[in-house]
């Protein structure tokens, strides 16, 4: 048991909460470095358009993936509450709930290719070569959709139950198999993007043939009967967090698809400028791992004053990644931008919006960190109405005023400044969220 009384916390716990937070943050930092790999081997094929297939064919398809992200989130917290309290039934009914789940969705989502497809390209209107390809891309990804969803919920299970180890072990498993696969299907058999595709399949499902054996002692005992009424409290979590991740995937793609408008000088800028908002995610979101595994297993323990020292410690890790990654855009910004292009009216366009990314993580960093901590006390609706009320009644009110009242120079000012507020307003929500009756940990330890 915690010190309770310390308010900077016992060293020890600081290297728990990085024992979980760590492995997560070089899993995140992992897979784009391996994504590069995999970029550069399509990238030296004879013909541009084959890179252009697989980079338009992996938007759509993650683009999807990220829509069933709820499946890991809903995991972690349900299986961390489980874990806790020791209970070993409940783990097991909830991985049972979360397989089927995920191979029912990932069936329903094969089925859908078709339709996906059409509706990508009515969105995009790529050329007919491009869209001919890309549709082979997506058309052969989405076999693995089962497998995919098999690994959220597999990452979900090893979060919770904090071995943070072995799921970094399956994000860089994941990677490392389908470079491999890419150097053999594409450049030794010469497949091209079909052979890209392939090759993400292979890692999709070596990976989900992985993650059961490591969650093998949880599978052995299940009872693979569904209990509908912990099915249905299941799918409702789900449900809430589906449409979260919906809003705030909405809010995000404005910054890239309204801008459009702007020209393409803007566009390339702030394309660019939200590669500091995934550097951002990296450590944030390695502290929210943290949050949801602690908080999730200190409620299931039924001890509320340990919930809120985990929330306390995290919390000032947040703080302290976020002042780090302000001073970093502050001093480096320039230079990041000017290693991620050397095109001059990008880079001035950049420089001139990288104010809002200096002041980002202060604002942000309160909603990644409150994430966690939903997550952890199974506030998953509160997650979805806090989300529902920042993304509409702040980010689309800032952003439609902005673009009435700035001038074509200064319109995509306002469309950072409807980020920033968005998701300042989605930590400030969800703090006086938490405050409501029957949303305490003490409370949420007697429901």
């Amino acid at each position: 048991m915690p010190d309770l009384r310390n308010f900077w916390g016992q060293w020890q716990h600081h290297r728990m909460i990085f024992a979980i937070a760590l492995p997560m943050i070089i899993s995140n930092i992992a897979a784009p470095l391996l994504g590069l790999v995999d970029t550069a081997i399509i990238g030296h094929l004879e013909r541009p358009i084959y890179l252009s297939a697989v980079a338009l064919g992996a938007m759509v398809v993650s683009f999807i993936y990220l829509l069933t992200v709820f499946l890991r989130m809903t995991t972690t917290g349900d299986i961390a509450r489980a874990f806790g309290a020791e209970d070993i039934r409940r783990q097991q009914q909830t991985v049972v709930h979360g397989l089927w789940f995920a191979v029912g969705l990932g069936l329903v989502i094969m089925v859908a290719a078709p339709g996906v497809i059409s509706l990508a390209w009515w969105l995009i209107e790529p050329q007919p070569e491009l869209a001919q390809l890309s549709a082979k891309y997506i058309d052969i990804r989405l076999w693995a959709a089962p497998a995919a969803l098999i690994n959220l919920v597999v990452l979900g299970v090893l979060l919770g139950r904090q071995q943070s180890r072995q799921a970094m072990l399956l994000v860089i498993f994941t990677n490392a198999v389908n470079v491999v696969a890419d150097v053999i299907l594409v450049v030794i058999l010469d497949f091209n993007v079909a052979g890209a595709a392939w090759a993400s399949v292979i890692a999709e499902v070596s990976t989900a043939m992985l993650g059961l054996y490591l969650i093998r002692t949880l599978l052995a005992g299940s009872n693979w009967g569904i209990k509908w009424p912990g099915m249905q409290r299941f799918l409702g979590m789900n449900r809430d967090v589906f449409i979260r991740s919906l809003l705030l995937q909405l809010c995000i793609a404005t910054m890239t698809g309204y801008a459009a408008r702007y020209g393409v000088v803007v566009v390339a800028a702030n394309a660019i400028l939200m590669q500091f908002l995934m550097l951002i995610s990296l450590g944030l979101d390695g502290i929210a791992y943290a949050v949801e595994a602690l908080t999730g297993a200190a409620i299931g323990r039924k001890r509320a004053a340990e919930v809120r020292y985990w929330m306390r410690l995290t919390l000032i890790w947040s703080i302290i990644f976020a002042v780090g990654y302000s001073l970093v855009f502050l001093l480096f910004g320039s230079s990041i931008v000017r290693l991620l292009t050397d095109l001059p009216a990008v880079i001035s366009a950049a420089e001139s919006y990288l104010p809002w990314l200096i002041a980002l993580p202060l604002l942000a960093h309160w909603s990644y960190y409150f994430d966690g901590v939903y997550i952890g006390l199974g506030l998953t609706r509160a997650m979805r109405d806090t989300m529902a009320i920042s993304a509409l009644a702040v980010f689309v009110p800032v952003w439609q005023v902005s673009q009435w009242l700035l001038t074509n120079d200064n319109a995509n000012h306002g469309l950072w400044l409807a980020l920033s507020l968005f998701l300042f307003a989605r930590g400030v929500s969800q703090w006086l969220y938490l405050k409501r009756p029957g949303l305490t940990p003490e409370q949420r330890i007697h429901q």
